[in-house]
């Protein structure tokens, strides 16, 4: 059983994404954080092939989806959740486990409000959902989003950096002999294209918009009870174990695991996180 690269075209965008396991098999949709690509799942897709079916997209912009210009694509995360639920539309799923990582979580949570049927379960690592989350490394992000300058875009922009990158995978890890470089490098390959320092900068500022819906969010946990892992790297600088414990205010429920590990946990406990997601997720089929 091996990995397949494909693509589909939606609204005239080339979506890249990986496609794993046997299409009998209970359905993972897995959404990357920033600023990575469906390569953070690599480790994790083959974790668990044997067991689900599994797809990782590339988001526009992103890893090796269409890098539309900003003047013919809308960079907000409203526009990217109506891209990728058009995506998941034209792969035929309706029933999967949610996988939210970092930017995956204002993308997934768009997509839970307005197709609450398809969300069978949550599987939540480092992505935020809590004002409670917000960590010491948002700081600069904050006077971004208060004072949009050329002096706060400019501080922001250093997140871009291959020293921005490499720090938010390396940064509160446990074992940092376990983080592959090209891990970091790979998305700096696609950071450095011309024209995405924009575009990034353009989902910077609009992460503002994030945190006026958490409420809302929050009201579908609530209201829908999903079943929920929690796997979260305790160390991690931008969305804090802080964020993690908050949501078992509204999922008492859920079930979560606190990992010696930073923004990017996958890296050091892909083979962890995927033994609690086999059990978790095969008891409720």
């Amino acid at each position: 059983m091996s990995v397949q690269f494909k693509t589909v075209a939606i609204d005239g965008i080339n979506i890249f994404y990986r496609e794993a396991g046997q299409r009998d098999k209970p359905k993972i949709l897995l959404l990357h954080g920033f600023p990575s690509s469906s390569h953070m799942y690599r480790d994790l897709i083959r974790d668990l092939q044997q067991d689900f079916h599994l797809v990782a997209p590339d988001y526009p912009g992103f890893g090796n989806s269409d890098m539309p210009a900003l003047n013919e694509y809308e960079y907000t995360f409203d526009n990217l959740s109506v891209t990728i639920e058009k995506f998941i539309e034209a792969i035929q799923w309706d029933s999967f486990a949610l996988f939210m990582q970092d930017y995956g979580s204002p993308v997934g949570y768009r997509i839970a409000l307005r197709k609450p049927q398809w969300i069978k379960a949550l599987l939540v690592q480092n992505g935020n959902a809590y004002l409670d989350g917000l960590g010491p490394a948002l700081d600069d992000g904050k006077r971004y989003w208060a004072n949009r300058n050329a002096e706060t875009e400019n501080v922001m922009a250093q997140v871009l950096t291959v020293e921005g990158t490499r720090f938010q995978y390396l940064n509160g890890v446990g074992q940092p002999e376990k983080i592959a470089p090209e891990a970091w490098q790979y998305d700096q390959y696609f950071l450095d294209r011309p024209g995405n320092k924009e575009i990034q900068l353009a989902l910077l500022y609009d992460y503002r918009n994030n945190l006026t819906l958490y409420p809302a969010w929050q009201q579908w946990l609530r209201d829908k009870q999903p079943p929920a892992l929690l796997t979260w790297g305790k160390n991690d600088v931008f969305f804090t174990e802080a964020g993690a414990r908050a949501y078992l205010k509204d999922l008492p429920n859920a079930q979560l695991h606190l990992f010696d590990s930073g923004h990017f946990a996958l890296e050091e406990y892909h083979e962890e996180i995927a033994a609690l997601i086999k059990p978790f997720l095969q008891q409720l089929a």
